[in-house]
C-alpha cells in the first residue's frame, strides 16, 4: 500500500483526489485546483560516541526491534537542526550532554513503516551528565566493537563494521 493512500481530499479546496503518474511516481492529484501531493521524507539524526575504546549504545524499550541495541538516535522535527535533534536524542535517551564534532555518514533507506528515509549519524563527545537510561531505552551500555550485542537497525550495523 502506498505510503500517501490515506489521503483522499485536497486540503487545499477540499475536492477528491485522484491518484495519477506525475513526476515519474502514483501521486493524489486534485483535478480541481491542480494540486499534487509528494511526500516529505522523514529524518533521524544519531550519534556515535566512543570513549576508551568503547561504543556507547542504548537499549530499545518500544516496538519495532524491541529489546535490541543502537546508536542513540531519534527523529529530527520540522525546522530543527539535524546535530541538535541528535544531541537532543542523545540527552533523552542516556542523560549525557553532547558536542557533536561531525557527520560520520548519511544512510538512505526505510527499514520499516514508521521509520526513517534518512539517517545522518554524527561523531559526539560528552560534555556533562550521568549515564541513565530514558525515553525510549531502558538501558544504555558501553561495549567494545568484538563484545557487541545484538544491533536492531541495518544502519547501525553499517557504522559499527566501519
Amino acid at each position: 500500500m502506498a505510503r500517501d493512500s490515506h489521503i483522499k481530499f485536497c486540503p487545499r479546496c477540499g475536492a477528491e483526489v485522484t491518484r495519477q503518474d506525475k513526476f515519474g511516481m502514483i501521486r493524489p492529484v486534485c483535478l480541481q485546483c491542480g494540486w499534487i501531493h509528494f511526500i516529505d521524507p522523514k529524518v533521524a539524526a544519531a550519534v556515535l560516541i566512543e570513549q576508551d575504546g568503547r561504543i556507547l549504545l542504548v537499549r530499545r524499550a518500544n516496538d519495532p526491534y524491541k529489546g535490541l541495541w543502537t546508536l542513540p538516535a531519534g527523529f529530527v522535527d520540522g525546522g530543527e537542526d539535524p546535530a541538535q535533534a541528535a544531541a537532543r536524542e542523545c540527552l533523552e535517551e542516556t542523560g549525557l550532554a553532547v558536542h557533536i564534532s561531525r557527520v560520520l555518514d548519511v544512510i538512505a533507506g526505510r527499514e520499516h513503516d514508521r521509520g526513517a528515509d534518512f539517517i545522518i549519524v554524527y561523531q559526539a563527545e560528552i560534555i556533562s551528565g550521568e549515564l541513565i537510561p530514558a525515553d525510549d531505552a531502558d538501558a544504555a551500555e558501553w561495549f567494545t566493537r568484538d563484545q557487541l550485542p545484538p544491533l536492531a537497525f541495518k544502519a547501525t550495523q553499517k557504522v559499527l563494521s566501519g
